[in-house]
């Protein structure tokens, strides 16, 4: 396997990471998933080799270029909850700043020049536009995502310094699982509305909110972009092809165009699971726009991605399939 080319996906035990070695794997190539399990998940390894170290640990990420023959990299490994982020800024900034320095740092040793990086569009902040284009102003109102807009800024000087190319991807909502049933949305604690909804009908948590209900949407509550995570996945095996065939680099949003308030998120779940969901009303959040919608055009005409999953009920069935039969029944079981 040291001969193939190899693709390193770091955070590829964790939600987002797991479902691009998947599809990697299914487009015939090989992932190389390096970890530290502080959130990932052994159980979510099955698509290739796996290396258990820390970003931070440049040796360990050079050793792991060199002994796999990797052609390009793949970088999820961060901290990414919000309120952690404002309570522990330090924490995101040395996690997601300096490890990705140090991913950095192994390839240009090693010698390899092409990374997609999982952005978020968390860097827009209370972006006024709908919907959200990548020439927006980006001012993020929180730790975790300025700490991913630096990283995207020190990719353009690494591509302009160290001809590295790298695309960038701002996610918006990540949802959804994997539709054979093997890997889906599985967090300590978990905050995200649908696994956390769907948890709550198992009584998996005691507790579930809804917050804010009056924004000066439809139905008074916030409104959200949904794109699966099987979509995702795609873009980045798609990222990895265009970047070795010249692609030069830049930044693209991954969503659909399309909004979901969390009361329609939550009708859907009620009508795929046939429960309705209970839920307490809180206070807005601070930070919380009523509408968060990108603008996908950019990935479609530059990149020929377009969405295949991501219609809502396609999200919630799939959710909750995975949600059904794996989680967090298995929890324990997955986090050995």
């Amino acid at each position: 396997m040291a001969d193939q080319p190899s693709i390193l996906v770091t955070g590829g035990a964790g939600y987002i990471g797991s479902h691009c070695c998947k599809a990697l794997s299914e487009a015939g190539l090989v992932p190389v998933c390096l970890d530290n399990f502080s959130t990932g998940h052994p159980h979510f390894v099955k698509w290739g080799p796996v290396v258990k170290d820390d970003v931070c640990n440049t040796e360990a990420v050079l050793q792991t270029l060199r002994q796999h023959n990797v052609v390009a990299v793949m970088h999820f490994a961060a901290s990414s909850a919000v309120g952690e982020s404002v309570a522990n800024p330090e924490k995101y900034y040395t996690n997601n700043v300096v490890g990705t320095l140090s991913v950095l740092r192994a390839m240009r040793e090693y010698g390899c020049e092409k990374m997609v990086f999982s952005s978020t569009g968390a860097v827009y902040g209370d972006a006024s536009t709908e919907p959200i284009s990548e020439t927006a102003l980006c001012e993020p109102v929180n730790p975790y995502g300025s700490s991913k807009l630096t990283i995207e800024r020190i990719l353009l000087d690494y591509r302009a310094a160290y001809q590295m190319r790298s695309i960038c991807f701002r996610y918006f909502n990540a949802s959804g699982a994997d539709s054979a049933g093997h890997i889906g949305e599985l967090r300590d604690p978990e905050t995200h509305l649908i696994p956390r909804a769907m948890m709550r009908l198992q009584g998996h948590v005691s507790e579930f909110a809804v917050f804010g209900i009056d924004y000066d949407t439809p139905d008074g509550t916030a409104v959200r972009d949904f794109i699966h995570v099987s979509d995702l996945a795609a873009a980045h095996v798609l990222a990895v092809q265009v970047l070795t065939n010249g692609h030069p680099g830049g930044v693209y949003n991954l969503g659909t165009g399309f909004g979901y308030s969390v009361k329609e998120v939550l009708n859907a779940i009620a009508a795929e699971s046939a429960r309705e969901v209970p839920f307490d009303v809180r206070e807005r959040r601070a930070g919380d726009p009523p509408v968060l919608v990108a603008n996908p055009k950019a990935a479609e005409r530059e990149l020929g991605f377009r969405p295949r999953y991501s219609d809502l009920r396609t999200i919630i069935s799939s959710a909750w399939r995975w949600h059904r039969t794996a989680h967090p029944a298995k929890a324990a079981e997955l986090r050995r």
